[in-house]
């Protein structure tokens, strides 16, 4: 069991199977039922698109919680330029992912070029996003509500639902998740990524561009927040002003869950998508039991803190034995 325990998803499968046993054995659950339910995994995938980046930025040594404004963002950027302008479907998802890069670039640029933390400057800028999509709505359409009409060929590639119930962004999050766990476990950028996060004034010594790297994962976190934001327009038809701030505290319990360490510097792909479904069954699981609804917040805080502690143990577990974290700055510099 060792070089399972070392992985940083281990933790997270582990919590994923107590959960299904929890479930089953005092909740009366029928996982066959469970698992061909719609409900947790079209929440799991919406919130999976936005927590790989998060975790990524993470396992960088960076927190960005601006996610809670980009979301609504995005969706209203895309009902303002598509609905209520009736321009092209296609200008609004350009004009969507370009004012989501325009803000991950400021958060980037503020964390690599100051001393003020990311949670901070992320903090100023959900305020700020928050205040300008209010504003900005109010101002160009007079109301906090724009409906949205898309084109047959939009709405089946980012708002349909597959057999009535599952929505295509499902296939989104896993192809997303695929392509980041390759850039992250299988090439340079990745081993930067740990390098970054383990000691940043060492990576920056063995010459890894910190500064573009912190830039370019802000960009894909708030682009990938928006996109989830766009994806729900597209599919419901409309935007509001309000809604994802939820996804604040549901993406960093996922990451926390999948294996990710807050100090930075440990974590994977897997085990942020792992742990996502965790966090989903935990969260929407509970209403295919007997248990009381009430009950929900108190297993997921229990959840948090039993996954919290594997975490921190199978952290230590992997410093101590077998192959080195790929967090070494000086491996880096070898590999260069």
């Amino acid at each position: 069991m060792s070089p399972f325990l070392r992985r940083p998803e281990a933790a997270a499968i582990i919590s994923l199977f107590a959960i299904l046993a929890f479930y089953a054995a005092l909740g009366g659950v029928n996982l066959g039922t469970l698992f061909g339910a719609a409900s947790w995994l079209n929440f799991a995938a919406n919130l999976g698109i936005v927590a790989i980046p998060v975790g990524i930025l993470m396992i960088g040594g960076h927190i960005d919680i601006s996610i809670g404004a980009m979301i609504p963002a995005g969706s209203m950027t895309i009902a303002i330029l598509s609905g209520y302008y009736e321009l092209p479907i296609w200008v609004g998802i350009l004009g969507t992912l370009s004012l989501a890069a325009v803000v991950g670039l400021v958060n980037g640029i503020l964390t690599a070029r100051t001393t003020v933390p990311s949670l901070i400057i992320t903090l100023s800028t959900l305020v700020v996003m928050q205040g300008v999509v209010l504003a900005g709505a109010n101002l160009l359409t007079g109301g906090s509500s724009v409906a949205l009409t898309s084109p047959d060929w939009a709405k089946s590639v980012f708002g349909s639902l597959i057999g009535g119930s599952h929505q295509v962004v499902i296939f989104w999050w896993m192809g997303f998740a695929a392509i980041l766990a390759f850039l992250l476990h299988k090439t340079r950028v990745g081993n930067w990524v740990f390098a970054m996060g383990g000691d940043l004034v060492s990576a920056r010594n063995a010459g890894v561009p910190t500064t573009r790297l912190t830039i370019v994962l802000f960009m894909l976190s708030a682009m990938s927040a928006a996109f989830v934001g766009m994806c729900g327009a597209i599919q419901f038809n409309s935007a509001q002003v309000s809604g994802g701030m939820g996804y604040i505290f549901n993406a960093i319990v996922s990451v926390v869950v999948g294996g990710v360490v807050l100090t930075g510097g440990f974590g994977s792909v897997l085990g942020i998508f792992v742990g996502t479904i965790t966090f989903a069954i935990v969260s929407q699981g509970i209403y295919f039991t007997d248990i009381d609804r009430n009950w929900s917040s108190l297993i997921i805080g229990v959840t948090l803190l039993l996954a919290v502690a594997m975490n921190e143990s199978f952290r230590k577990f992997a410093l101590r034995s077998g192959p080195k974290p790929r967090a070494s700055a000086q491996a880096i510099a070898v590999k260069a």
